[in-house]
């Protein structure tokens, strides 16, 4: 039996209720933050969202009852921030860090609407169908350069860790996500974009979300979602 064949079959045994890693924390520069001080804690204790045309696609079930009492924090246009998770990543998937700009206060926004924008992706690195890397290895914090000419104001910062391990069929892709709330000073009068609506973003059926990573091995691999926005 190809080996390609056995890790496929090996990820259908692994029962679905040990998929429990979270992202908890934000991270400002080197430092990580409290769980839950500046992220708004969900009550999806599995929590992976499958379903893509569902609102909880934009900060996981359950996470806009803890909206008000989740803190903001101050950051700066140019700075370093990011999310991390309460254990390593550790099934096969990629990356995509998203923003929305509210209205007012990030603690008031629900994240409706085309204001969406991607602002840092990790992707696979493929090798001619021969092999594929997946940035899951030990992974527990994604962190970037906010750009310098974001605008000043509060948003919603999202981290989507998309885990492949069983999206052959439709609806098995299963989306990891949170959202930070930051209020962002010193900025610019850049124009993020482009803008998205969470849900909406995907269809379900990009090459890169409905995908067999096993056999045949991937020759090449198609980050889903919008352009990266840096400024």
């Amino acid at each position: 039996m190809k080996l390609s064949t056995i890790l496929y079959l090996s990820a259908l045994l692994i029962p679905a209720v040990s998929a429990h890693y979270r992202w908890t924390s934000l991270v400002e520069g080197s430092t990580v933050t409290t769980a839950y001080e500046f992220v708004r804690q969900n009550t999806n204790y599995n929590s992976p969202v499958t379903d893509v045309t569902s609102d909880d696609l934009r900060c996981n079930t359950g996470s806009w009852a803890s909206a008000a009492t989740t803190q903001t924090a101050n950051v700066t246009a140019g700075s370093v921030v990011g999310l991390a998770l309460d254990q390593a990543i550790y099934h096969q998937g990629v990356v995509n860090i998203y923003m929305a700009k509210a209205p007012g206060s990030a603690s008031e926004f629900d994240g409706s609407g085309d204001v969406w924008f991607k602002v840092h992706e990790i992707s696979a690195i493929t090798d001619g169908g021969q092999s594929i890397t997946w940035p899951d290895d030990n992974l527990t914090q994604v962190t970037f350069t906010l750009p310098s000419s974001l605008p000043s104001g509060q948003y919603l910062l999202r981290a989507e860790q998309i885990a492949l391990h069983v999206a052959q069929s439709f609806g098995g892709a299963q989306f990891y996500i949170s959202c930070a709330q930051i209020n962002v000073a010193n900025g610019g009068n850049g124009t993020p974009g482009p803008l998205v609506s969470i849900p909406g973003v995907y269809t379900g059926n990009e090459p890169g979300i409905l995908i067999n990573i096993y056999d045949p091995i991937p020759a090449t691999y198609t980050q889903p979602g919008p352009a990266v926005w840096s400024g």
